[in-house]
């Protein structure tokens, strides 16, 4: 097989075989096929796509591409959860201990984030001492330990997938949902696990911007993670609206642990519920829906949900006193009210200007190379549907340069609607597929 003709095949809308896939991902991983070429082929799924046999093929071969973990000797089913990325969605630091608390392994491989959605791993590193880098010796070791580990991709997790992403970052390829089903489930796959619930977000806040192109992602990971063997369930859930109040890393944590310990945080807390229950269904811990909601309510009024995440923490390294003392997270030096524009009722707000504000602030990264400030960010003090006087504090900035936050209170103005009555409300989760 020569590159150049499976480029044309490509090109001309043909179907790739198993073998021709495999060979460019065997020979781009090990260096043998050079980037334009690479870079000529993902430009061509780009525009043909590809079948769903092709790209549960590519998905295989990613995963395939380094180690393939087998967590056999764990006993329950493995299970994890993925989030295609939103503005303050903390919901893994909720999920993880909960599910773990049940009795099921939960390896979570995570990433970090980029632009105006958060990263798992950002979050975590929140937490003084806290470790994301374990071996995947001392990642099997966390899981037989707690039954849980939360780290990021090692080398040997899907390489074809690290290569891929660089190239795709670079040649506007990004958006190709066969591309961005084996990207996500190449890494999903490779950690050992029996099932996967997804949360494919849609709205200001999300990558995917509309329902319909959601909704093609959601069906693509479903579809081809059914067909590696794997039980899957997908929601398509709103990001039309920053997810809970905080946005920013030790903000979210904070967040987070209020919810792990039982107190209300309106949407938060209720996609943290469902997905878990879900978790707990697809790995057998519970029966029903209802009765995996029933068993998320039972852990966390318990205090077992947060026992088990000062657990986590321990074991990698970190301070398992923020728990309980949230004053251990790293703390801005300033704080600033942003005030609300109007009186009236909170119509809409556009969560990836949101986003962007606490970005400039330092939450987030433009650029991979970015540093992480983990102490900055925003809470919002109205969710959608709120009642505020003019001039009342709409939001919080905290922040460590000055400088910046003008820039950032720039970016928070227009982001809200004010109307004379309330809007009609939304759902959090608009479709589930099983």
């Amino acid at each position: 097989m020569r590159p150049e003709e499976l480029i044309r095949k490509k090109r001309d809308a043909g179907a790739l075989t198993r073998e021709e896939i495999f060979f460019l991902i065997e020979h781009y991983t090990r260096d043998a096929i050079p980037d334009y070429q690479m870079a000529a082929w993902l430009m061509a799924v780009f525009w043909r796509g590809m079948t769903p046999a092709e790209t549960a093929d590519l998905t295989e071969a990613m995963m395939r591409s380094g180690q393939v973990l087998d967590l056999s000797e764990l006993p329950g089913a493995k299970v994890d959860k993925h989030s295609t990325g939103g503005v303050g969605d903390k919901t893994s630091l909720v999920i993880a201990p909960v599910v773990a608390a049940a009795g099921l392994p939960v390896p979570m491989i995570s990433g970090r984030g980029l632009g105006h959605t958060g990263g798992t791993l950002d979050k975590l590193e929140a937490i003084p001492g806290f470790n994301v880098r374990l071996t995947l010796p001392e990642f099997r070791r966390a899981l037989a330990e707690v039954g849980c580990a939360l780290i990021g991709q090692t080398a040997e997790i899907a390489p074809a997938d690290r290569k891929l992403y660089a190239l795709r970052d670079v040649t506007a390829t990004v958006e190709s949902i066969p591309l961005i089903t084996a990207s996500i489930l190449s890494k999903k796959l490779a950690e050992g696990i029996d099932a996967l619930v997804l949360d494919v977000k849609v709205g200001s806040g999300a990558f995917m911007k509309d329902r319909e192109s959601a909704t093609r992602l959601a069906r693509s990971l479903q579809e081809i993670g059914t067909r590696m063997g794997k039980r899957v369930v997908a929601l398509l859930t709103n990001m039309d609206q920053v997810l809970g109040r905080a946005v920013g890393n030790a903000l979210e944590v904070e967040e987070a642990v209020a919810v792990l310990k039982g107190e209300e945080r309106e949407d938060l807390r209720a996609l943290c519920r469902q997905l878990c229950a879900w978790m707990l269904v697809l790995g057998g811990a519970a029966q029903t829906l209802e009765e995996g909601g029933q068993r998320y309510d039972e852990l966390v009024r318990s205090g077992a949900a947060a026992e088990k995440f000062r657990q986590i923490i321990a074991r990698q390294g970190g301070d398992p006193r923020v728990v309980d003392d949230p004053r251990r997270l790293p703390q801005a030096r300033e704080r600033r009210d942003f005030p609300a524009p109007a009186s009236g009722y909170l119509a809409r707000m556009d969560a990836e200007r949101i986003g962007r504000a606490a970005m400039v602030l330092g939450a987030g990264r433009a650029r991979v190379e970015d540093a992480i400030d983990p102490a900055v960010g925003l809470v919002l003090h109205k969710k959608v549907g709120e009642r505020m006087e003019q001039g009342e504090p709409l939001a919080t900035l905290y922040f460590n340069h000055a400088e910046r936050l003008a820039d950032a209170s720039a970016r928070l103005e227009g982001a809200f609607r004010v109307e004379p009555s309330p809007p009609k409300p939304t759902p959090l989760v608009f479709e589930t597929l099983t």
